[in-house]
């Protein structure tokens, strides 16, 4: 079955128009700078071929997620999901033949490339009784496949790199046709680009990008001048699914359109020069007033001291000799507010629970109660409760969080119950240096090592986005984190 995509006028104003099997079989290079219009040429090309072919597209900008309403294509906000699942869904959408959008708007530019070489990995090793035939479209290639490491990490750059290399030269065979569009040829890999049988050249004026162009085209160096007068949105084809000699094309109009567009230019705001500066410099009402003197803190007395006190204290003895009897919600209140101090007292960090328990002791004192009836078991486990957060241990809610944490050593308790309480409430997820701290420790190794040990426990499912972010699932409780940063 032979389909002609029509894609504009030559200069005599015939339709020229691509061989959509031809290109199937060939591949094509889009060339061209900032504004030029390679964009507006591949949304030309989607939308004539659409229906007539499975469309897969690479959108680093999110441009073409539009295509979905009007094309019924499948948008997929990659930061929202994790490098297995943006792996399934390549899988899922070569069984079903399924064209869609993977927008990569949102990610840094190794979160892009990773992203990117999960994906396109995905639908190269799909089984044999998949391989459909398919446009893979990779709008500005020269971040996928670039021909220096740049700010990226090395193995995500061999990833990209490699995936981008097995759609071009190997992907044929698999029923995948890349379509790729760069803004720099000399920024592109040239095994990357050298793959290609059709080109479409728009308009360029750095001489090194000028001089590859033509090479391609099989234009003299001298002809090459022709490329840098090209009006924006005419291209100069070349290619068996296109033209066997260079010609140049306008590209024809389209149906939709960008989520984001060029500047235009629209009038300034009428209004006097002095109006404008009231209004920028108006004050801001809700802004809080701050001290403009610095107000010195009374001295915090440490534990020791108040201890030497108390023992120098004959008066302490006879009140705590004519204590009254407490019930158990009073003396649970004094325990939380003496645990509230402990683990609020920034020297309290990596002292060992013995010697906090010396604190409590003495901060239960002070409230009135002598003799806590707490020993230092009770009090280190209660002493990780309080670090999560967690004051109330009576409270029905926290119960099967309490039991699955008493299955875990004692040190590992208050990780465990902080992240539980970010998951019950909603909140995001406690980063590596706020688990630290509840850990006890200083080393962000040895956090990742306890999450491994939970996880292994089965009482943890972590996920980590494309974004960097990271979330934790408890599943015997059913309770998640909002994602966020782990570092």
């Amino acid at each position: 079955m032979t389909v002609r995509v029509d894609m504009g006028l030559d200069e005599r104003g015939s339709a020229v128009a691509m061989d959509l099997e031809e290109l199937l079989a060939t591949r094509l290079l889009v060339q061209g700078n900032s504004g030029s219009g390679k964009s507006h040429l591949l949304r030309r090309l989607l939308e004539r071929s659409a229906g007539q072919v499975q469309q897969v597209v690479i959108d680093p900008e999110g441009d073409f997620v539009t295509l979905s309403g009007a094309y019924g294509h499948v948008a997929i906000e990659a930061a929202d999901y994790s490098v297995p699942e943006i792996e399934r869904f390549a899988g899922r959408l070569r069984a079903h033949r399924t064209s869609v959008v993977l927008s990569l708007e949102g990610l840094e530019a190794e979160g892009q490339m990773r992203c990117a070489a999960a994906f396109l990995s995905a639908l190269f090793d799909a089984p044999r009784e998949h391989w459909y035939p398919a446009l893979v479209v990779v709008d500005e290639a020269q971040l996928f496949a670039p021909t220096t490491g740049g700010e990226v990490a090395e193995e995500v750059r061999r990833a990209s790199l490699s995936a981008m290399t097995n759609l071009m030269c190997r992907g044929r065979k698999r029923g995948l046709a890349g379509v790729i569009a760069t803004q720099r040829l000399a920024k592109l890999a040239k095994n990357v680009a050298a793959e290609a049988s059709n080109f479409l050249m728009g308009r360029t004026f750095l001489d090194i990008d000028m001089a590859r162009a033509a090479d391609l085209l099989g234009m003299e160096r001298r002809q090459a001048e022709a490329i840098r007068d090209l009006p924006r949105g005419t291209f100069m084809a070349l290619g068996p699914a296109v033209s066997r000699r260079p010609v140049s094309v306008r590209i024809g109009e389209v149906e939709t359109s960008a989520r984001s567009s060029s500047p235009k230019l629209v009038p300034l705001p009428d209004a006097r020069p002095l109006e404008l500066a009231d209004l920028i410099v108006e004050p801001v009402v809700d802004a809080p007033e701050l001290p403009m003197a610095h107000v010195p803190r009374p001295r915090r007395v440490p534990a020791t001291e108040v201890a030497a006190d108390l023992s120098r204290s004959p008066a302490a003895s006879v009140a705590a000799t004519a204590q009254p009897d407490r019930s158990e919600d009073e003396v649970e209140a004094i325990y939380a507010e003496a645990l509230r101090g402990v683990v609020a007292d920034p020297e309290a960090f990596g002292r060992p629970a013995s010697v906090l328990f010396q604190d409590f002791q003495v901060r239960c004192r002070m409230a009135g109660l002598a003799r806590p009836a707490m020993d230092l078991t009770a009090f280190t486990r209660r002493l990780s409760c309080a670090r999560a957060g967690i004051f109330d241990v009576r409270a029905e809610e926290w119960a099967d969080a309490l039991r699955l944490a008493d299955t875990l050593p004692e040190d590992m308790m208050g990780a465990f119950l902080l992240v539980a309480r970010a998951a019950r409430e909603g909140e995001p997820c406690p980063s590596d240096e706020q688990l630290a701290h509840t850990y006890g420790t200083s080393s962000l190794g040895r956090v990742r090592r306890l999450i491994g040990y939970i996880e292994s426990r089965e009482l943890f499912v972590s996920r980590v986005d494309l974004s960097g972010k990271r979330s934790i699932t408890i599943p015997h409780l059913g309770w998640t984190t909002a994602a966020a940063e782990a570092a």
